[in-house]
C-alpha cells in the first residue's frame, strides 16, 4: 500500500479531496522500528505526528512514584503525537513500539497545512482528542477508586 492508500485509512483524513491526499501523500515518511525502540520521550519537541501502519505503540507517562502509567495502547490506523504540533509545547508522553512496528510521520508544517485548510480533519481531530480525554478522566478515577 503506497502512502496515499494509507492516509486514506485514517477516518481523519478520509474526506480530503483527491489532490489533497496525494499531495499529503508525497509529504508523508515511513519508518520502521524494533520492538522496544522509543519513537519519541515526554518533554521532547514535537516536530512529527505519526500514522501507524503495522504494529502496536504504548503511550505512557511516568507517575509521582516513578511507575509507568500506560495512556494507550494502539495499533494499526491510529495515529498519536497531534498534542505537540498543535499547541507547540514538549512531548506529554513517551511512545514506544511495543512490537516492530511501521510508521508514517508527517512534519508540523505539513500537518498544520492540511488541518488549516479543511475544517472537517478539525472537526476530526477535537472528536478524537476528547474522546481519549474521556478515557483518560474514566483511568484517573478509576485508580484514584483503587
Amino acid at each position: 500500500m503506497d502512502e496515499k492508500e494509507l492516509l486514506r485509512t485514517v477516518p481523519l483524513f478520509s474526506e480530503l479531496s483527491e489532490p489533497d491526499i496525494t499531495s499529503l501523500g508525497r509529504l508523508a515518511s515511513r519508518r520502521r522500528y524494533p520492538k522496544d525502540t522509543v519513537v519519541f520521550f515526554e518533554n521532547e519537541e514535537g516536530d512529527f505526528f505519526f500514522i501507524i501502519v503495522d504494529g502496536r505503540i504504548k503511550v505512557t507517562i511516568l507517575g509521582d512514584d516513578g511507575r509507568e502509567i500506560i495512556l494507550s495502547m494502539l495499533g494499526p490506523g491510529d495515529f498519536f503525537g497531534e498534542m505537540a504540533l498543535l499547541d507547540n509545547e514538549p512531548r506529554s508522553a513517551t511512545a514506544i513500539a511495543v512490537e516492530e512496528s511501521e510508521l508514517l510521520s508527517l512534519h508540523r508544517t505539513d500537518f498544520q497545512g492540511v488541518i488549516g485548510d479543511n475544517p472537517a480533519i478539525s472537526a476530526a481531530l477535537i472528536k478524537v482528542l476528547s474522546t481519549r480525554l474521556r478515557r483518560a478522566n474514566h483511568q484517573i478515577v478509576t485508580q484514584h477508586d483503587t
